[in-house]
């Protein structure tokens, strides 16, 4: 089975399709009649444009998903760009400074970093130094998550890895109750005495399972078989995981911030836990993938499209050739095996 559309920031043929589906346009905003989500298109290096975006709101927590400079999937688009080291740079002290100043004065900061084993391990290690320059920030927490497919060669190790920074402006909260993940306690020993009594690892903690570190071993990374797949989106993040960063770093009822929407994760995830989310995309094609993950979701309960296209008033080539492989499956096995969200 293969989605219905291919990358859209990397087809030309299939953005010139969509581009007129989109309802914003640059400097839009889409308010949210229910909730009260944002969703607007601007360039998050545009502190005016962050404020027009903000209302003049101050928010509890930004998950920022930025552009690698790494070239995905072998192509640099104008959404996933390959930039010139120091033009990465500005663009990230730009679009960092405008976050910082959109914070509490008690704020958490998580930012998703690449680093490129070809080529130095750049832009990691010069991101988290160009950070240093906010003596606002102080750092919380290096996390790995862990994604459970990777690719790889035969000449080095499977590369399965995703790095995920953590600052905290000021001193926010930090809900450790929540978070707690799916895996059971199963390490017997480490004996240690408390309150007077020998205890051993079973009996502490607050939780049968096992508590989230800074390595995350139980998130997948999304493909096409999940439901909350968003074909034609090659920088997807999980909503496990954002779910996780929302849970520990905000409140119900407080607004988050993602200046890089992309799939529309944050804004899905504060949906579902109670949560407002002000978001924007430097492209109205992801802007408006972003408003609609939202509306189907509220309509249907599902998180995403599994293989199907987010445009289904939209002719492509891929499209018609997977309907056509839909037509010939039997009816119990497309009820089994895929979403039967209708064309």
């Amino acid at each position: 089975m293969k989605e219905e559309i291919a990358r859209i920031d990397g087809d030309p043929e299939l953005y010139r399709i969509l581009e007129p589906l989109c309802r914003l346009r640059k400097g839009d905003v889409w308010e949210d009649p229910e909730k009260g989500h944002r969703v607007g298109v601007f360039d998050a290096t545009d502190g005016s444009d962050m404020k027009k975006l903000m209302g003049g709101e101050a928010v509890s927590l930004a998950v920022c998903d930025p552009p690698y400079n790494i070239a995905v999937g072998g192509k640099s688009t104008r959404s996933l760009f390959q930039n010139d080291l120091d033009g990465y740079m500005d663009f990230s002290r730009k679009w960092a400074a405008h976050v910082v100043g959109l914070l509490k004065t008690d704020g958490s900061f998580y930012v998703w970093l690449g680093a490129d084993q070809n080529n130095g391990l750049k832009p990691f290690p010069d991101f988290v130094l160009m950070m240093r320059g906010f003596p606002e920030l102080a750092v919380r927490s290096f996390i790995t998550v862990r994604n459970q497919r990777g690719y790889g060669t035969q000449k080095n190790w499977m590369a399965v890895r995703q790095e995920l920074l953590y600052y905290a402006k000021g001193d926010p909260p930090f809900h450790v109750e929540a978070e707690y993940t799916d895996i059971p306690k199963i390490l017997r020993g480490y004996y240690k005495e408390v309150n007077g009594r020998v205890t051993e690892n079973l009996e502490r903690g607050k939780s049968e399972n096992i508590r989230a570190g800074n390595v995350w071993v139980d998130v997948q990374q999304v493909f096409y078989r999940m439901e909350e797949n968003v074909p034609g989106c090659y920088a997807q993040k999980t909503l496990k995981a954002v779910d996780r960063i929302l849970h520990a770093s905000s409140g119900e009822g407080e607004a988050v911030f993602d200046p890089f929407a992309h799939s529309g994760t944050t804004l899905l995830s504060a949906e579902r836990l109670g949560r407002r989310c002000f978001c924007s995309d430097i492209d109205p094609v992801f802007a408006e993938i972003t408003i609609r993950r939202l509306e189907r979701y509220r309509k249907t309960g599902k998180l995403g499209w599994q293989w199907h296209t987010p445009f289904p008033e939209a002719k492509t080539e891929r499209r018609e050739a997977s309907a056509d492989l839909f037509g010939e499956m039997n009816e119990s096995t497309a009820h089994n095996t895929i979403d039967t969200y209708p064309k």
